[in-house]
């Protein structure tokens, strides 16, 4: 009888006090660009960046558009995967490029990466960011 109440404490607890984290990026928005026009130059190709987070007593997956956490508790990371991608993706660009402070920049074909680890106890997920940078000249 306690192995019972215990387990059903220990379910209990990992269901009500867990960590759970569902990501996206959604390259859709509202403004709508075109690139039809000689207005723009490419100014940097496939420029990535990466975000990893890890968990316990959990597991991770991903649907397509999003990657999804269930789990005990996080160990590493903050679960900003994707802010903290793109905030890299930025930082990747201007060690190449210069700063983009005063730059009328854009993404263009944006694809993203999902990697999982799962191991019963403990379950990883890492997400890469790519896309292509470009500049409106007028």
């Amino acid at each position: 009888m306690k192995s019972s109440i215990f387990g059903i404490a220990i379910i209990g607890t990992f269901l009500f006090t867990g960590c759970t984290t569902s990501g996206a990026f959604l390259s859709a928005n509202q403004t709508l660009v075109n690139l039809e026009q000689a207005n723009y130059t490419i100014t940097a190709i496939n420029v990535s960046g990466y975000s990893e987070t890890a968990y316990v007593l959990g597991f991770s997956y991903s649907t397509g558009l999003t990657t999804n956490t269930f789990a005990a508790g996080r160990v590493e990371g903050t679960g900003m995967l994707y802010k903290e991608a793109l905030e890299n993706l930025w930082t990747n660009y201007e060690k190449d490029s210069g700063t983009i402070n005063g730059k009328r920049l854009a993404l263009a074909n944006v694809r993203y990466d999902t990697d999982i680890l799962n191991l019963i106890i403990y379950t990883k997920v890492m997400v890469n960011v790519r896309a292509d940078v470009i500049e409106f000249t007028d």
